[in-house]
């Protein structure tokens, strides 16, 4: 926030937080938030969906992009995700470049830092889990060294920030330097939105994340939910109904579990943050469809908003 001739100005801008799935991406815009907006779990690629977080304060307005992890996929989706994340390069005014300072760089890693060597707007590399000791930091800096040709502390609109979302280790610091890298103008979305996505969006991801986190790395990339309906029934009870799209029969039993455990278990804790989000009582009905191939419906990933 500035101050010109006694009137205060405010700072706006688009933020886009970029790199490899399972990074911590989604659990930094949520620390930064203070609330749950963008799905969070162990399993990669669990943002498929550009979310837009938006924070407020007195020196103005963050509007965050928090983009799929970017991968070597080869089908319909993984290019499609691809996409989604470069193309908020392209709008962002300022770019955190998230990475596992805890994991080695790799190939993914070397694309991303090639293709944000030649943006314009600023660039903060954020080295996030440092709680985890941090051990590659200087792989990191030296491969954007390499792909640059010259020094770290001589490279131009480029910040190293030391983070971490899961205990919230400088995300202030974060905030601080994002609004400094941003231009004076007003607020795009009204102060008390905290992110812009359609509801159907939220709660098929609310219900996706709760798969992911029970049945692990059997089915989660092959694993999608469509929201057919939200119709309010009977007073203040919402009624929705979801489709859980895998690609073959093997899949669906693992997704419905045995005797239905699974399912119900899903149903369970989807309908109890879905009530404390919505506030008001949830009637939630899901249905498990074996799909072959949907990852390469360009048009079904169309409908289901992957193609932006």
């Amino acid at each position: 926030m500035t101050q010109k001739q006694g009137k205060i100005l405010e700072r706006c801008g688009m933020v886009s937080i970029i790199g490899r799935p399972n990074v911590g991406k989604s659990t930094l815009l949520n620390a930064i938030l203070g609330e749950k907006v963008s799905i969070v779990s162990k399993v990669p690629q669990t943002t498929r969906n550009r979310i837009r977080g938006i924070y407020n304060d007195e020196r103005g307005q963050i509007i965050f992009i928090d983009t799929p992890g970017l991968v070597l996929g080869r089908d319909s989706l993984d290019k499609l995700l691809k996409k989604a994340s470069f193309g908020t390069v392209e709008e962002a005014d300022c770019i955190v470049h998230l990475v596992d300072s805890s994991e080695p760089t790799g190939l993914e890693e070397r694309n991303i830092v090639e293709r944000l060597s030649k943006v314009k707007a600023p660039v903060i590399v954020g080295l996030n889990k440092i709680d985890l000791k941090g051990k590659h930091v200087s792989a990191y800096i030296e491969l954007w060294e390499h792909i640059k040709g010259k020094p770290i502390q001589e490279i131009k609109n480029l910040i190293l920030l030391p983070l971490s979302g899961e205990r919230k280790t400088n995300v202030e610091k974060l905030i601080d330097l994002l609004f400094d890298c941003l231009k004076e103008g007003p607020a795009l979305y009204p102060k008390d939105i905290v992110c812009d996505i359609p509801k159907k969006i939220v709660i098929a991801d609310i219900i996706r994340e709760k798969f992911l986190n029970i049945v692990r790395q059997e089915v989660p990339h092959s694993l999608t939910v469509v929201v057919e309906s939200i119709e309010p029934r009977r007073g203040k009870v919402l009624y929705i109904r979801a489709v859980v799209l895998v690609e073959r029969d093997s899949q669906k039993e693992i997704v419905i579990g045995k005797a239905g455990h699974v399912l119900k278990e899903v149903g369970t804790l989807a309908r109890q943050e879905l009530e404390e989000l919505l506030e008001r009582k949830i009637f939630l009905e899901t249905h498990v469809k074996a799909q072959k191939d949907w990852r390469d419906d360009v048009s079904l990933l169309q409908e289901l908003g992957y193609d932006q």
